[in-house]
């Protein structure tokens, strides 16, 4: 008898049990009947949890007496190992494993082989279901796999019946049910508290078994179609890996993803008598049992792919398309993602989103600027919990204290630990409310030096913080974010009221307007490019000021949209990623016909208008000389620059803490530019996220820079620090571990500003 089919035969016999009136225990009582007929065991039992014990609820066999008496906690005997562990347990010989415990009320002394398997309810095992005979013996696959399909149907038995507290269900000891601390990488610093809440929801499963398997098979062979398209799709779209999914994963998606051996699985499961959803489910609980017993770190990453997989399988079944924000958040939540593009991260309502946990990320993605854009902290490369990971460890509306600033979160607090977070958080409040009192204080250095501190900033929302921080004005204005939040071309009056907006609530202060900077990790679909479509690496393929002058009418609505704005005041554009002083012409040259267009037609015109460059790309700063006569100002994008310089993709997570924004490479770069500009009258500057980390602040200042644009939140922070600094003496400190570095300055800076009480990062 094949597997699917003596699953098929308990499924059927089940079915009326579960259809008949019988209540729970008389129901469990002539499942433990039926399989053991069907298996043609001498023993079958079932154990539920109960009050944390396992509880003998019903058996075949065993003494009766038993039934309610024996109990067991969890990774006690084979029974709990098996619950602990949420594996199966396959023996010829059961006294022979080291977990065995002799129970004599059971009468079990005459039982030699035994098998068992747990049962699921919501990704927790609330209860083990084994079978046991005489002779000694290992179970047969089809045996064991029965058994699995059975314990689902059971688990949706123990559902209905509240035969397992809820609170119970959804952990089992006080590791699993308990407070954990998960730590990572630090993207964005900050306190958030709330509740998880998944990016993309898990899947419940709520009907396990089918009442028609023909339709429930044709449902898979569409999901299975579907799922395909999509990942065939992914492989041919740049931004694949929006989220920091790369080359090797997706190569593994597409294997698992055609992988007949999974869809047959699949297959015969459904064949067993399960919905297509629950057939999936069990195919991958099989699955993670398996692997369970490879401790291969390999193995283990592939595990958390097929996962993913599943999981999106399972959504497409169930038509379960959108993610958590478009169900909207009604609490205050922590988000929980393997990673998001930015475009994804603009869709949560900003009032309820306290924070974000990334099992990938890097500190340099574009999500991350977005997230410091919305104040929201970010740790990444949280994958490694205790319980086997965030996905194990945290589970749906479970509270979280998110210290971003630690790199660390704690899962499910005790009170006490909840209200020390609610004292630090009171604390940073003060601590923000200090930097506030800077609001119109002038930077100054302790030598008399004017620095500029401006802020960056992306959406219209964010202007009402030039105010708040004192900010001298908006070094970056990211005019991309409004094109990543549309589903299509942002028409050329919507572009003009955000930027007249803008300027508007900037009154006298500067606003730096840098040009669309779309393409890899920040593609639009309604400006998909069959040359973008192949790029092997978007970040530095067909994006920004690249993408821009090829699609002209883009580049031209955007420039009437800034000049009619911005009439009877100055404008200032930035053009992105310019590597020639040709683009730069280019792009310039743009603005001059809608100017002269603009004039032609008797409209308002602004009053001054000045033309700068970003400096990402090393190779422009080989023809400054040649191009700096042409511009008004340049600003160094110091997220791009770090990759390109270090030839490290921002979005690959091994690569996340490879290279050090006080590494001397870079800081000798930056150093040079800045030589090369003296004496030129062009204002430079640094706006990238490296100006708003107060040690790199001293490295750069120490270096000549004078103007950072970074984020609002940290303007008042740079502010007091620039205020303690003595630019002839860092100058010179600088200087000299530059002449003959050791590694990161990272040491050196630190020692220097803890010498002069200057607080930092």
């Amino acid at each position: 008898m094949t597997a699917a089919a003596a699953a098929r035969q308990i499924l059927t016999r089940l079915t009326e049990v579960m259809a008949s009136r019988l209540h729970a225990q008389g129901k469990l009582d002539q499942v433990v009947e039926i399989i053991g007929e069907c298996l043609t065991s001498e023993v079958c039992s079932i154990y539920l949890l109960r009050e944390g014990m396992l509880e003998l609820f019903a058996t075949r066999g065993l003494n009766q007496s038993a039934v309610h008496v024996t109990r067991m906690a969890i990774g006690e005997g084979l029974t709990g190992a098996i619950a602990q562990k949420v594996e199966t347990l396959n023996l010829a010989e059961a006294k022979a494993h080291p977990d065995f415990q002799y129970r004599p009320e059971t009468g079990e002394e005459k039982f030699h082989s035994f098998a068992g398997v747990p049962i699921v309810y919501r990704e927790r095992a609330v209860g083990v279901l084994c079978v046991q005979h005489v002779e000694p013996r290992r179970y047969e696959e089809v045996e064991i796999e029965a058994l699995q399909t059975t314990a689902m149907v059971l688990s949706e038995l123990i559902a209905n019946a509240e035969l397992v507290d809820e609170e119970e269900a959804r952990g089992l000891t006080a590791e699993q049910s308990g407070p954990q601390t998960l730590t990572g990488l630090t993207l964005v610093k900050g306190l958030g508290a709330g509740v998880a809440v998944y990016h993309q929801p898990r899947v419940e499963i709520t009907q396990v078994m089918a009442e028609d398997i023909e339709a429930e098979r044709q449902r898979v062979y569409r999901a299975f179609d579907r799922m395909r398209e999509q990942i065939d799709s992914l492989a041919s779209q740049a931004e694949f890996g929006v989220g920091g999914e790369h080359e090797e994963v997706l190569e593994t998606y597409k294997m698992f993803a055609y992988d007949e051996g999974w869809s047959r699985r699949i297959n015969e499961a459904i064949d067993s008598g399960l919905t297509a959803e629950a057939a999936i489910e069990r195919v991958q609980q099989h699955t993670r049992m398996r692997m369970r017993e490879i401790d291969d770190p390999l193995l283990a990453d592939r595990m958390h792919d097929l996962e993913d997989l599943a999981n999106r399988l399972l959504r497409i079944v169930a038509g379960r398309f959108g993610t958590a924000a478009s169900q909207g958040l009604r609490k205050d939540s922590i988000l929980i993602a393997r990673n998001l593009g930015p475009a994804e991260l603009l869709e949560y309502d900003k009032r309820r989103l306290k924070g974000v946990i990334l099992e990938e990320g890097s500190l340099t993605a574009h999500v991350v600027i977005v997230a410091r854009a919305m104040n929201v902290p970010v740790i990444g490369r949280v994958n490694h919990g205790k319980g086997g990971g965030v996905r194990t460890t945290i589970r749906e509306g479970d509270e979280i204290l998110l210290d971003a600033t630690a790199g660390s979160a704690i899962v499910r607090p005790l009170p006490q630990v909840a209200d020390a977070f609610q004292t630090r958080f009171a604390k940073s409040r003060e601590k923000q409310a200090a930097y506030a009192s800077l609001r119109d204080v002038e930077p100054f250095t302790r030598c008399g030096t004017r620095i500029q501190v401006m802020m960056n900033a992306g959406l219209r929302d964010d202007m009402s913080a030039l105010g708040l921080t004192g900010a001298d004005g908006v070094g970056l204005f990211r005019t991309e974010f409004q094109f990543l939040v549309s589903a299509t071309l942002p028409q050329r009056e919507r572009q003009t009221r955000l930027y007249r907006d803008v300027l508007e609530a900037a009154g006298d202060k500067p606003v730096i307007f840098r040009t669309v900077d779309i393409g890899g990790d920040k593609s639009v679909p309604y400006l998909a490019s069959d040359i973008a479509a192949q790029d092997e690496n978007p970040a530095m393929g067909w994006r920004a000021l690249r993408l821009a002058l090829e699609r002209e009418g883009l580049m031209k609505i955007q420039a009437r949209s800034l000049l009619e704005a911005a009439a009877g005041r100055s404008l200032y554009v930035m053009f992105p990623m310019v590597s020639e002083p040709w683009e730069f012409d280019a792009a310039k040259a743009v603005f001059d016909e809608q100017l002269a267009f603009l004039r032609a037609q008797k409209k308002l015109l602004p009053e001054r208008i000045s033309f700068g460059a970003m400096l990402e790309v090393p190779a422009l700063a080989e023809v400054l000389d040649v191009l700096l006569p042409r511009l008004s100002f340049l600003s160094i994008g110091t997220n791009d620059l770090t990759q390109f310089l270090f030839a490290a993709d921002r979005a690959n997570p091994k690569l996340a803490e490879r290279y050090d924004w006080l590494s001397p490479s870079i800081l000798r770069f930056l150093r040079r530019v800045m030589q090369t500009s003296l004496g030129s009258g062009i204002d430079i500057g640094v706006c990238g996220e490296m100006g708003g980390r107060r040690l790199e602040a001293l490295a750069l200042l120490g270096i000549g820079y004078r103007r950072l644009s970074i984020t609002p939140a940290a303007v008042g922070p740079i502010k007091e620090l620039v205020r303690k600094v003595d630019l002839a003496e860092l100058t010179a400190a600088m200087n000299g571990w530059l002449a003959s570095p050791d590694g990161s300055l990272r040491s050196q800076l630190s020692a220097w500003a803890d010498a002069r009480d200057i607080e930092y990062d």
